[in-house]
């Protein structure tokens, strides 16, 4: 009697040990998530992608607990310039291929880097459109004040490209180092129109009217995404970069008016 007794202690305690180990394992597949998608993660960014970025950002957080994303938008140009001279970043997003490659023959690029949307130009003017600006060749007619992002930075070059395909030569008021600041100068007033992206006029309508015209199919910018190769925290950088090439990141980046390539 006293060996089976034992016998029947024994398997019991051996059982229970089995489900103990079994359950922890089951709890540590259903709770750990991704393992290591967690602290900040430093975006440098078009300005152009201001908007949607800061949703996708908002969005990303919300997936994976732990992770803060903060933004640094600004000219492509401006922000690959920062990169090369050493400034922290995990994800790079640069409105032209010609800005990126400012960081991939710099060596500062983790692999490859890839285009995830495409985005083309309109002619912002005032609501209403007062100046009656139906294309190109309205921003050439006298007295007319008009905006250009300077042509280093990828809204620039593209405006160049537009106005060369539609034999247009007009004298800007002035030059900006970003599309955001083109834009500002028509919602202020300080300029009748501006040639900006697609996307910042749909980000403003409450200030401004997009003028679409045909040659902007001349100067459609790809926009290139990488994770960079000192990015402090890579894991979530990565995590960060398929995120914005999903579904749920595509959709953000559509609604707001870019192209899927």
């Amino acid at each position: 009697m006293r060996i089976r007794a034992l016998v029947a202690t024994v398997a019991a305690a051996l059982a229970l040990t089995a489900c103990s180990g079994g359950s922890g394992a089951a709890g540590t597949s259903a709770t750990s998530g991704a393992p290591g998608v967690t602290g900040d993660v430093t975006v440098f960014a078009a300005a152009s992608l201001t908007e949607s970025f800061t949703r996708i950002g908002k969005d990303f957080e919300a997936a994976y607990p732990g992770t803060k994303v903060t933004f640094n938008f600004a000219g492509s140009s401006a922000l690959a310039t920062q990169i090369t001279q050493g400034a922290p970043a995990d994800l790079f997003a640069a409105a032209s291929p010609a800005t990126m490659k400012t960081v991939t023959d710099g060596g500062m690029a983790d692999g490859e880097p890839v285009t995830f949307v495409r985005n083309q130009l309109v002619i912002a003017v005032a609501k209403g459109n007062p100046k009656g600006i139906t294309g190109l060749a309205g921003l050439a007619q006298p007295g007319l004040k008009v905006a250009l992002c300077a042509e280093q930075v990828p809204c620039g070059a593209a405006a160049k490209k537009a106005l060369e395909a539609a034999s247009v030569k007009i004298t800007p008021v002035t030059l900006e180092q970003d599309v955001k600041a083109a834009l500002q100068k028509v919602k202020l007033g300080e300029v009748d129109a501006a040639l900006v992206y697609r996307t910042d006029a749909q980000s403003a309508t409450a200030d401004v009217a997009a003028v679409e015209f045909p040659e902007s199919a001349k100067a459609v910018n790809d926009y290139p995404i990488v994770v960079l190769k000192n990015a402090p925290n890579k894991t979530a950088a990565q995590k960060l970069l398929e995120w914005i090439r999903s579904d749920k990141g595509m959709a953000v980046l559509t609604q707001a008016g870019f192209q899927t390539p």
